[in-house]
């Protein structure tokens, strides 16, 4: 597996990604839109044969940085696919001066809690009934963040 920044370009490929994983997907022009906005930023996960197994999105602004989204193709979980992509991703918000790296998971979601969590990052809000989901109530999300260039208070 390699990693390797993505552009606009490949917003086709990275919605089939986000598709596979999500029950309301990304478009397109919503990954693009991303990508070509301020501080916008993605990271792609290939296979040997150079296809796209998963990818982040973030976005750094003002000395801050936001985890906006994290897909991987279903028969890639579970790799070490996830964990890489997050913790590129960090690297490249501390590289742009971020402070912070935040993010928001549904509560419901062990796997990616726990992912977040090995990766060091820590709850540090919830806003309830953030995401809808098809035939469910609302589900939370918790506000995660990982410290990146800070120094203790």
């Amino acid at each position: 597996m390699t990693l390797e920044p993505v552009g606009a370009d490949q917003a086709a490929i990275l919605a089939k990604l986000h598709a596979a994983s999500f029950d309301q997907p990304w478009t397109a022009a919503d990954i693009a839109g991303l990508l070509d906005g301020p501080g916008g930023y993605g990271l792609a996960a290939r296979d040997e044969a150079g296809a796209a197994v998963g990818f982040i999105l973030a976005r750094a602004i003002a000395g801050e940085a936001e985890i906006l989204t994290l897909a991987v193709a279903p028969s890639h979980r579970r790799q070490g696919v996830a964990r890489a992509l997050v913790e590129a991703a960090a690297g490249v918000a501390a590289s742009l001066a971020a402070e912070s790296l935040f993010l928001e998971v549904a509560a419901d979601n062990a796997a990616a809690i726990g992912l977040y969590r090995a990766a060091g990052f820590a709850e540090v809000g919830r806003r309830r009934g953030y995401y809808a989901k098809a035939a469910d109530a609302a589900i939370d999300a918790l506000v995660m963040r990982l410290d990146l260039n800070r120094t203790p208070a």
